[in-house]
C-alpha cells in the first residue's frame, strides 16, 4: 500500500528507503524502547564472551521484569531467526550476566523474571520460511516488520 503526504489539497507520494546502517535502526530503537516495546533498556551490544563469540544487539527488561533480546536486520535476513535462537539459549545459561547488567543499569532492586524471556527480531521483511519456523517452534519469539518513508515516516 502506497503512502502519500498531503501538502496543499494533493497527494504526493512519498518513498520507500532503508536505514544507511543497521545500527541507525538500532540506536533509533533503542532510544525509544519504552514507546514502541514497553521495556527498559539493559544494554547493547552485550557480548556473550570469548566461548560464544556474540554480541546481542540491545538487551531490555519487559514491564513484567522478563529479559527481551532484540536483534536487527537492515535487510531481509533467514540468518535471524538462528542468530536469535542462539542467543535465547545463551541468556537463559547466563542469567547471571543478565541479572547483573540489569543492576548495573536499572539497579540492585529490580529482580528479573525468567518465566518469559522474550525475543524481538526487527527486519522489513522475512521470508515464509521464517514465519512458519517460528510459530511452530514454540520459543517466545516475535518478528516486527518495518518500512522507512523518504519522509522520516517508520512503519510497523
Amino acid at each position: 500500500m502506497p503512502i502519500f503526504e498531503i501538502s496543499q489539497n494533493k497527494l504526493i507520494p512519498v518513498e520507500q528507503k532503508n536505514f544507511s546502517l543497521e545500527k541507525e535502526l538500532q540506536s533509533l530503537i533503542e532510544n525509544n524502547l519504552e514507546e514502541v516495546f514497553n521495556c527498559r533498556f539493559v544494554a547493547t551490544e552485550f557480548s556473550t564472551g570469548a566461548q560464544h563469540a556474540g554480541r546481542i544487539d540491545t538487551l531490555a527488561l519487559s514491564e513484567d521484569d522478563n529479559p527481551v533480546i532484540i536483534e536487527y536486520k537492515k535487510m531481509e535476513s533467514s540468518e535471524l531467526i538462528n542468530q536469535s535462537l542462539f542467543y535465547l539459549h545463551w541468556i537463559q545459561d547466563h542469567k547471571g550476566d543478565f541479572e547483573i547488567a540489569v543492576q548495573k543499569k536499572l539497579g540492585n532492586g529490580v529482580k528479573v523474571d525468567w518465566t518469559d524471556v522474550r525475543v524481538i527480531c526487527i527486519a522489513p521483511n522475512y521470508k515464509k520460511y521464517d514465519l512458519h519456523a517460528v510459530q511452530v517452534m514454540g520459543a517466545n519469539i516475535k518478528l516486527w516488520k518495518y518500512r522507512l518513508f523518504t519522509n522520516n515516516s517508520l512503519v510497523s
